[in-house]
């Protein structure tokens, strides 16, 4: 088994940390992984702006946090920003910040992202959801490193590496003319793609068996394996949802089954070609799964997403991206704070 490149706390969710849970191994046999992990060694020393493409699920947040780790900015802030989870309105304060008084309902300063970040790290994930304007407004920061707070008219200065991710073809969006060229080769001077995982077969038995290893522990639970019909199973499926859906799939089989070797319900390995209706049913299967398991850790950490005792440390995946998931179940968190404080 080829050992690469070290991982931090989101590798959980998105697959890539060895089971082991040591900090110098990426589980992964596959040539595709093994080229792109070279070339983020290769990148991260350097402030070269980097795009990472790959379609959901691949793992492209951990490739990010990577680079920074490996990076002269190391011991400064990773800030990342998820695009296509702000509303387009508030976009330009998010990165940009405000004064107060700015627009309706700015009743103090903000500070943007892009300062927070200053001399450190700022990951753009999903950038190709930006609008026109805003395409403009960062292909000027990334240029002169400077830019002005909403509301402002003094010019501030930024030192900051910007490393941009995407699920979506940038270069047909910029053929379609829905993405500015210039922005486009100036965000991809160095672009890692990440292969889906129906492209690194070989990886699923070890990522599997590493997911199972972790739910043993937090389910306090024995398993001593997955099922061979399961596991020929697990292999074949075209896994669209990549890395997160098999470990969702694994979770939700843990959940369920009762024997310490591991079997997976039938009715979630489904293929695209079985038809829209069971595919949205397994999805349903998926996404609820994944509340409940959210739920209960919220409960547990009696609502706290962040922190060592937080629901994020239970769940082994960044606060950040818990958050994410709150606001898209949108389950109330701080109902769970009353009376377990």
């Amino acid at each position: 088994m080829a050992t690469m490149m070290s991982s931090l706390d989101d590798a959980r969710s998105t697959g890539f940390s060895s089971c082991a849970h040591t900090d110098d191994d990426v589980v992964s046999r596959s040539p595709a992984v093994r080229d792109a992990f070279e070339r983020v060694e290769r990148v991260a020393p350097v402030d070269t702006t980097v795009l990472i493409t790959g379609e959901t699920g691949t793992g492209k947040e951990l490739v990010a946090r990577m680079l920074h780790r490996r990076s002269r900015r190391a011991t400064r802030p990773f800030v990342a920003v998820n695009l296509a989870a702000i509303p387009e309105s508030l976009v330009a304060s998010e990165l940009f910040g405000h004064e107060q008084g700015a627009f309706t309902g700015a009743i103090q300063r903000r500070i943007g992202r892009f300062e927070v970040a200053d001399r450190a790290t700022l990951f753009l994930d999903e950038v190709g959801e930006l609008s026109p304007d805003m395409q403009v407004a960062l292909l000027r920061v990334l240029q002169e490193g400077e830019f002005e707070r909403l509301g402002a008219s003094q010019t501030r200065h930024v030192d900051v590496r910007v490393i941009a991710a995407t699920n979506r073809s940038l270069e047909q969006a910029v053929e379609d003319g829905r993405f500015r060229a210039d922005l486009y080769y100036r965000l991809s001077v160095f672009p890692i793609h990440l292969p889906p995982l129906r492209e690194r077969r070989e990886d699923i038995p070890l990522l599997a068996d590493c997911f199972l290893r972790r739910l043993s522990t937090r389910l306090g639970r024995r398993f001593t394996g997955i099922d061979p019909t399961s596991m020929d199973q697990l292999r074949s499926f075209s896994w669209p949802g990549n890395i997160r859906q098999l470990q969702n799939v694994v979770e939700h089989s843990a959940i369920l089954c009762d024997d310490p070797l591991l079997k997976i319900p039938p009715e979630l390995m489904v293929e695209r070609m079985a038809g829209a209706n069971h595919a949205s049913r397994l999805e349903m299967t998926l996404h609820n799964s994944e509340q409940q398991l959210i739920e209960k850790a919220l409960q547990e950490a009696a609502g706290r997403v962040s922190g060592p005792s937080g629901a994020a440390a239970r769940l082994g995946v960044p606060a950040s991206t818990l958050e994410s998931k709150i606001k898209r179940f949108k389950i109330d968190k701080f109902r769970y704070r009353v009376g377990n404080d």
